[in-house]
């Protein structure tokens, strides 16, 4: 049955997009995400089970337009039921595009089993291939554990492996060009995204992040870039041919160079609460509704709802921005 409402907002961008955070949980400890300790964590009986997340994937799927899904977190990997969540909302309807982005801790043994269940593809966090790099930003020295699911993801069809890099300064913005020869030589789509105020420590510094600017002089020292022919659409990646292609390269300036005007994006969090925007200060509870026994167009209004509130932008660059409560683990990528 196609749907009959669409998540649409006042300057005419329909979200057809969906982002769910499976947990706020996370095995690494990423220096620009959170401190060493990490952070108090949402209350079990907060978090939506299985059988809510799907409910609500189908809701957004079946009568709200939703065409893609991806699973975050956190680390979804964490999520005991992520397969089973990844063949449900497979079976919902096998023409909506299914991802998973993940820190691939764990990856390599269940690769299989995702492409199994209908995961179509994975975006891996990966911001250095040096083991005392990977060690210093992630608190962790999982670098190995890392590399082998990246190559279970290849092995497993799990394609384009897309791989995010986060350029800090003084920690691993030289190593740009070795990324980018790393990731050609083992046929992954390397993204570099610059760093986003969406710290647990609250101490983002815009004239610390590395700018799309500095990623892509460092990247033409060592490379021919030429802005790709195909069209960006949606897409938050602005791409390069790399040396003349095949090979391309993408650079996600989140902060300096904003595509809000084509967001297509729309986030579920672990605990059941719209986001119209990633820097939103407020949310819309689906959860409540859900447990007190609302009906699948009521749940679906909700939503509607939530969605018109979205703004324009998010607003970085206005001196009155104030960085959300919620930090990016807690949010969901």
């Amino acid at each position: 049955m196609p749907h009959t409402r669409t998540l649409s907002d006042r300057y005419g961008r329909v979200a057809t997009d969906l982002r769910v955070s499976l947990t706020d949980r996370c095995n690494l400890r990423c220096s620009y995400c959170m401190p060493p300790e990490g952070l108090d964590w949402l209350p079990d009986d907060s978090v939506l089970t299985d059988d809510e997340v799907v409910r609500l994937v189908r809701i957004g799927i079946e009568l709200l337009g939703i065409r893609e899904v991806r699973f975050t977190g956190g680390e979804p990997l964490v999520r005991r039921g992520l397969v089973d969540i990844v063949r449900r909302t497979h079976e919902i309807d096998p023409s909506v595009e299914t991802s998973l982005t993940t820190n691939a801790l764990g990856l390599a043994r269940v690769a299989g089993a995702l492409a199994d269940a209908g995961l179509d593809r994975v975006n891996v966090s990966l911001d250095s291939i040096r083991r005392d790099t990977f060690h210093a930003i992630t608190r962790r020295d999982r670098l190995d554990d890392v590399l082998a699911g990246l190559a279970a993801a290849r092995e497993a069809g799990l394609g384009p492996v897309k791989v995010n890099a986060v350029l800090m300064r003084g920690q691993n913005d030289d190593q740009a060009p070795e990324l980018l020869r790393w990731a050609m030589a083992e046929g992954y789509q390397l993204r570099f995204i610059e760093q986003m105020p969406l710290d647990a420590q609250h101490v983002w510094n815009r004239e610390e992040m590395v700018t799309a600017d500095e990623i892509l002089e460092r990247l033409e020292s060592a490379f021919e870039l030429r802005p790709a022919a195909e069209p960006r659409g949606s897409a938050p990646a602005e791409l390069f041919t790399v040396d003349g292609g095949p090979a391309t390269v993408g650079v996600i300036a989140s902060v300096t160079r904003p595509f809000c005007g084509d967001c297509d994006r729309v986030r579920l969090t672990a605990d059941g609460q719209v986001r119209n925007c990633l820097f939103a200060r407020e949310e819309s509870d689906l959860r409540t509704a859900l447990r007190a026994g609302a009906s699948d167009d009521v749940i679906a209004e909700r939503w509607v709802v939530a969605m018109r509130g979205k703004r324009a932008g998010h607003g970085i660059d206005d001196p009155s921005f104030l960085q959300p409560d919620r930090p990016m683990s807690a949010i969901g990528g």
